[in-house]
This record gives structure tokens, C-alpha cells and sequence, in this order.
């Protein structure tokens, strides 16, 4: 029997086909394959308010850093009651303040910065953990970021400083999905053992293995945090499927940024059978 999760999941992975087709552009494949991190993050792992708070005092963070998988946000979003389900058909729009990257200009309740420029969230996460760290804020920060991000140089300079800093109240994500735009991770710039290399630069690994695994997803977030406040910061790699929930899209990079036509939409969505109404 399907859990209230589970009906959701399936919902917002319709959202997501439905958001990126209506204006024939956006990022299927990395949302899709998120869907149950985001469902269980903001569900049942992260401490936040609605209405939105800006300063984010004693409240969790979360940091999008891969922000071009912005559709299973939004759609999250909107359906734990940051704002109405409405504007989800705004994605993409002109005037809309659901950009194809999030931006906070506009004042989207949820998101807290302009992010999609990869490899800098990781950073803006560090600075949000000091910030509580000093206003001695035991609530914690989580950041996002796509393994082939971690191509990104800066990203390595962020790792060195959380460790040398002991920022232990921060709480990385790396979605391993080992697809990127032009190709998979291992063929365009191989970046090796990501547990190897965490555990050198000093930082505390959890494994999922199963992140289209709601339990195990849940499970892994939890064990993170239980690591979290001893002076080393933690990191989860976080193995998905591209495309997850839609047999056409997945496993492949093919689907990174191109949206689907009517004929493949009315397929990908006979795959998740609609539970929760649409927007």
C-alpha cells in the first residue's frame, strides 16, 4: 500500500514532466532523480517556518547548489506550503519569479540564494554555518550539490576550510547520479573515490546507496546528523538514477536539460499515476 510520501513523490515527479514541457524547457533528468531526497528532506528531516524568515534564525538551511534541477524544488516547495501550487505553472515564464535557476530577488519564499553558477554553494553553506555558529544557532545548514559539480575547483577549497574550521554543524549532500550534461561523470572529467577523497580532506562520509530509496534516504539523512556537532563536517554521497520514474529517461544524460514532447510527456506520466491532483 502506497504511503501519503509515496503519493507524493509520484506528484511531484508529474510536476516536474508537466513544468519543463509547458514552456519546452528546463532539467527533467537530475529532478526527477531527486524527487524522493527532496520529498524526505523537507518532510521529515529539516526544522523550518511558514512563513518564510529570511535570516533563517533557529531554523534549518537549505542550499540548492545545483540549481538547474530548480523543478523538483519548486515543486517541493509549493507543496509543503512555502506557496500556492498555482504559480507553478508561472516555471520559466517571463515576470515569474520560478526562474529555470532559483533566484531570491524576487522573494520566493524557500529559497535563499541565486544558485545554478556551479560550485558555489557549498561555500555560501560554510558562511551560513559560521553565522549560526557565532549567534550560537544550534540549528543546522544542508547543502545540494551535483557530483559532476564537484568538478568545480572552488568546491575543494570550501572542503579544505570546513575541515580546518571544524564547521560541524553542516551537512553536505552529493547527488551521485554519474551523469552530466555532456556525457556521464567518469567519461567528461573523472573525479574518482568521492569517499576517498572526503575522508582525506577530514570530513565525516555516510553512504546511500539507494537514493531513490525513501527509507534508506531517511535513514542516511538521520545518521548524518547524528555525526553532526563533533568538530568535523559530514558529507552524504547519495547514489540516484537520472531520470528516476521514467523508463525512457533513465540512466542516461541525455535528459539533463531537454524536456519532453506531448507524446513523451502523455507516456512519462502514465508512469506516475496521478494521486494528488494537479496544479
Amino acid at each position: 500500500m502506497k504511503t501519503d510520501l509515496d503519493n507524493l513523490v509520484s506528484q511531484v515527479r508529474r510536476d516536474i514532466l508537466r513544468m519543463v514541457h509547458q514552456v519546452n524547457s528546463g532539467h527533467p533528468g537530475g529532478s526527477l532523480g531527486c524527487t524522493e531526497f527532496f520529498v524526505v528532506l523537507f518532510n521529515k528531516i529539516l526544522d523550518f517556518n511558514i512563513p518564510f524568515t529570511e535570516d533563517g534564525v533557529n531554523e534549518d538551511i537549505f542550499i540548492l547548489s545545483n540549481g538547474h534541477i530548480s523543478p523538483v524544488y519548486y515543486s517541493v516547495l509549493s507543496r509543503v506550503g512555502f506557496f500556492d501550487l498555482n504559480e507553478l505553472s508561472t516555471f520559466r515564464k517571463i515576470n515569474s519569479r520560478l526562474q529555470g535557476h532559483p533566484t531570491n530577488h524576487d522573494n520566493l519564499p524557500g529559497v535563499r540564494i541565486s544558485s545554478g553558477s556551479l560550485g558555489q554553494g557549498l561555500s555560501v553553506g560554510i558562511g551560513s554555518a559560521l553565522s549560526k555558529r557565532l549567534n550560537n544557532d544550534d540549528s543546522l545548514v544542508y547543502v545540494l550539490t551535483g557530483d559532476g559539480e564537484l568538478q568545480e575547483g572552488q568546491n575543494w577549497e570550501a572542503i579544505m576550510f570546513a575541515y580546518a574550521k571544524k564547521i560541524d554543524n553542516l551537512i553536505a549532500i552529493v547527488d551521485l547520479n554519474g551523469q552530466q550534461i555532456d556525457g556521464s561523470t567518469s567519461d567528461v572529467l573523472n573525479i574518482g573515490s568521492l569517499k576517498d577523497k572526503f575522508s582525506s580532506f577530514g570530513w565525516e562520509v555516510v553512504e546511500i546507496e539507494k537514493g531513490n530509496n525513501m527509507e534508506d534516504v531517511f535513514n542516511g539523512l538521520i545518521k548524518a546528523k547524528e555525526l553532526t556537532k563533533k568538530q568535523k563536517p559530514v558529507v552524504v554521497l547519495m547514489k540516484t538514477i537520472m531520470g528516476n520514474g521514467v523508463d525512457f529517461m533513465m540512466h542516461t544524460h541525455k535528459w539533463h536539460g531537454i524536456a519532453p514532447n506531448d507524446e513523451q510527456l502523455d507516456l512519462a506520466l502514465s508512469q506516475n499515476p496521478e494521486t494528488l491532483g494537479d496544479y
